[in-house]
C-alpha cells in the first residue's frame, strides 16, 4: 500500500471559505467534510483533482 502526504493548511477563520472557492476552480474537485465545534467550523476537508487536502481555522501566531 502507497501513502500518501496530505497538505494541511491553516487559515484565519476562513477555511470552509477558501475550501469552497478551491472546489469551484479545479475540476474534479469535492468537499469531504466540515468538522464543527461549538458552532464553528474547526476542520474541513476536501479533494481537488485527486489530491487530498485539509485545512485548519486557528488564530495567527
Amino acid at each position: 500500500m502507497i501513502q500518501g502526504i496530505t497538505p494541511f493548511l491553516w487559515f484565519d477563520g476562513k477555511a470552509e471559505e477558501a475550501m469552497n472557492h478551491y472546489v469551484t476552480i479545479f475540476k474534479n474537485s469535492k468537499v469531504l467534510s466540515v468538522n464543527r465545534f461549538n458552532g464553528k467550523v474547526l476542520t474541513v476537508s476536501f479533494e481537488l483533482e485527486g489530491q487530498k487536502f485539509m485545512a485548519l481555522n486557528a488564530e495567527p501566531l
